[in-house]
């Protein structure tokens, strides 16, 4: 039926042949790797913020206890540490973004410009149309 067909935003392009849209559906699951990760990163920053504010509780309580030698030394040599030499959590999550992670997406960008006209999930929207089945509730092409 005409009306149940993909919304053209997810029509695959005349011009682009199949193993190119493989290329960039393998592109896009990339991508989509890429940005887990990044949230991976992200609940790393949170996490260890979390632990080092936690960390700053334990202390004082030990002070409050009187446990002073080992409050200070917890305060001094783990309290605000770098993660890695010279950095902070945030600052892996500033060098990833601002490197890896926006070269990542301006490449694959730059991919479906060139070789689909900018279209997203050509894989997946073929993919769609091979599995729903046309005229059943729930299998629509389109909201």
């Amino acid at each position: 039926m005409h009306g149940d067909l993909p919304d053209d935003t997810h029509r695959t392009p005349p011009d682009v042949d199949e193993t190119t849209v493989e290329a960039l559906g393998k592109l896009s699951e990339a991508l989509e790797t890429v940005e887990r990760a990044r949230g991976h990163l992200y609940t790393f920053h949170q996490l260890t913020g979390s632990a080092d504010f936690a960390l700053g509780d334990a202390v004082a309580l030990l002070r409050q206890a009187g446990h002073t030698e080992l409050a200070d030394r917890l305060d001094t040599e783990l309290l605000g540490r770098n993660v890695v030499p010279g950095r902070w959590t945030f600052q892996l999550v500033e060098e990833y973004d601002d490197g890896y992670w926006s070269l990542f997406r301006g490449l694959e960008q730059d991919a479906r410009d060139r070789l689909a006209g900018g279209t997203r999930h050509l894989h997946e929207a073929r993919l769609k149309e091979q599995r729903r089945s046309p005229g059943q509730p729930g299998h629509e092409a389109t909201p």
